[in-house]
């Protein structure tokens, strides 16, 4: 075998196009060159010519040379088809995305040929791609692409302590207060990156709802900390979030609340059911079109307000309000 990949050259095409004409096997033709088996069935299958008439088809060393070598010319594959190059920068300007454009074309080979999603994004941010500006036509329009093996870690570093599974029975099973949920209400981006942090608490259902300048981490939590550090001690014992990376400084709320974070496994926000589902009555005043820089602090409190105001079959039609009002009245007392 040889020390590193290199090429195949004409004098082992036409070695390969001998011993084929011999009979010998991918594996006797891999021994003979000093190959790989793999190289040689590669080589075989890529540059065979493939004529219309069945006498002239087969594996031929110079043909195969010149398709080999008509492959490496720069520009890359998509480049040198001009035909195929409009057709996705046209598919791509249809909001298609380059995975749907290569399947499509797979299932389609008489019409174009075909090519894989991962060609595509690399003619998108070559210089043709660049050019025609195709990177805006992308699902998520970045200028610039990041680097393929290099990508963000998804998620946090959730010690075993703080995930869902080790969370007490009494928060599942809703019979304690204390026990409150987190998510981010994200709106379009054309309004900037203000959002919204939505707080519930399990048992009483009440909802807060916590305006916020970005997604960054620090500003969520502290936010967090403004709104619950009001709470008596009992009222705010743990937090459940998902894994969003704007949660990462929850160890804040253990250092100056003592509340506990636990966070739902990944891709599972459904366990943190109760603000899953206070979101989705939410949406119904603040939509996911809805500018926040045209709404005052006064107008978002009116939301939680209204939401806190309304009663809940499962509260056996009390009002998250006066449920967790009942609460607080009766730490008071004792």
């Amino acid at each position: 075998m040889m020390n590193g990949y290199q090429h195949l050259g004409l004098d082992e095409r036409r070695d390969i196009y001998r011993l084929v004409a011999t009979g010998r096997s991918v594996r006797q033709i891999a021994d003979a060159l000093g190959r790989h088996p793999a190289t040689v069935y590669r080589e075989l299958k890529r540059n065979r010519h493939l004529d219309e008439h069945p006498l002239f088809r087969g594996y031929y060393p110079t043909v195969a040379q010149t398709m080999a070598r008509g492959r490496r010319v720069g520009g890359g594959k998509i480049a040198r088809k001009p035909e195929l190059a409009a057709y996705i920068a046209d598919r791509l300007s249809a909001a298609w995305s380059p995975e749907q454009i290569a399947g499509y074309l797979r299932r389609h080979r008489g019409i174009r040929e075909a090519v894989c999603h991962e060609t595509i994004y690399q003619y998108v941010y070559g210089p043709d791609g660049r050019h025609q500006k195709l990177w805006r036509h992308l699902p998520v329009a970045r200028r610039s692409r990041r680097q393929r093996y290099a990508r963000k870690p998804r998620g946090l570093h959730i010690p075993l302590a703080n995930t869902i599974g080790e969370r007490p029975p009494q928060i599942g099973d809703r019979s304690s207060f204390g026990h409150w949920e987190g998510d981010l209400l994200i709106f379009r981006r054309e309004y900037g990156k203000a959002n919204l942090t939505s707080l519930v608490e399990r048992r009483s259902r009440f909802t807060i709802l916590a305006r916020n300048p970005s997604r960054h981490s620090a500003a969520v939590v502290a936010g967090i900390h403004h709104h619950l550090r009001s709470m008596p001690p009992s009222l705010r014992q743990s937090i459940t979030f998902d894994r969003g990376t704007e949660f990462a400084a929850f160890a804040t709320l253990q250092e100056r609340l003592a509340m506990t974070s636990y966070f739902c496994l990944p891709s599972a926000p459904w366990q943190k059911g109760g603000v899953e589902n206070s979101n989705g009555r939410i949406r119904r005043f603040l939509p996911s079109d809805t500018d926040l820089a045209l709404l005052s602090d006064k107008e978002i409190q009116a939301v939680a307000d209204r939401i806190n105001s309304t009663p809940r079959k499962c509260l056996d039609y009390r009002t998250p309000h006066d449920v967790l009002s009942e609460q607080i009245t009766l730490l008071k007392a004792g």
